[in-house]
């Protein structure tokens, strides 16, 4: 991981690009059919940026000896959440952190998860279920229980963005699902193997922030 002025640097390139390309009412950053899908890659280059200036940020603020308390106040999230997003757990087992066994892709595939789910590609979100998942929510019971969660919290509005962490053996990812009259945290757990070891439907809890706030 680079330095705080690296990353304000390549921040502060992206941004220059962005605002050249949209200031000048230009198609943005180039022209043709591809033109606004580049400017998403753009924004998402943008993201990942920021996120990696914010985790230097924590750090530094670690290394001051301000606690998880005061970064999940300042976070507007809890400690607890505030760790697992930012904190550099190290297994006892192996001496090593826990961020180098998170299951690559595990984001992406979370949420094509809950996009198979949402759409009614019951089986396709079944797929990677392990084998105990798999004996107790087949396609039928997993169509009933989406078909339960949209009686109590309406028509699926829109997917958040997830966050993966790991907790133990395992590689957590939460997803917020905006629904028209409530929200819900969509959290699968992964196995080592990259299989779905479980998958819960929690509600918004000061642990697990659905909506974030504007």
């Amino acid at each position: 991981m680079g330095t705080a002025g690296t990353e304000i640097a390549a921040i502060t390139d992206v941004v220059g690009r962005l605002t050249e390309a949209f200031s000048t009412g230009a198609v943005p950053l180039g022209t043709g059919a591809a033109a606004p899908l580049v400017a998403v890659t753009t924004v998402q280059e943008l993201q990942r940026l920021v996120d990696r200036l914010m985790r230097i940020v924590v750090d530094g603020a670690r290394t001051a000896g301000h606690t998880w308390q005061e970064l999940g106040d300042m976070l507007g999230t809890t400690r607890q959440a505030a760790f697992q997003r930012f904190g550099r757990p190290t297994d006892p087992r192996t001496g090593r952190p826990m961020t180098e066994a998170i299951l690559p892709g595990a984001a992406d595939r979370a949420v094509e998860l809950l996009a198979n789910l949402i759409k009614g590609r019951w089986q396709d979100a079944c797929r990677d279920f392990d084998d105990t998942v798999a004996a107790r929510l087949d396609s039928g019971r997993l169509a009933a229980v989406w078909a339960q969660l949209v009686g109590v919290v309406g028509r699926f509005d829109r997917i958040g963005k997830p966050r993966a962490y790991q907790a133990g053996d395992y590689t957590i990812v939460d997803t917020p699902l905006l629904f028209e009259a409530g929200d819900l945290t969509g959290r699968i757990s992964y196995d080592r193997a990259g299989r779905v070891a479980g998958l819960h439907f929690l509600p918004p809890g000061p642990a697990n922030p659905a909506r974030p706030s504007s």
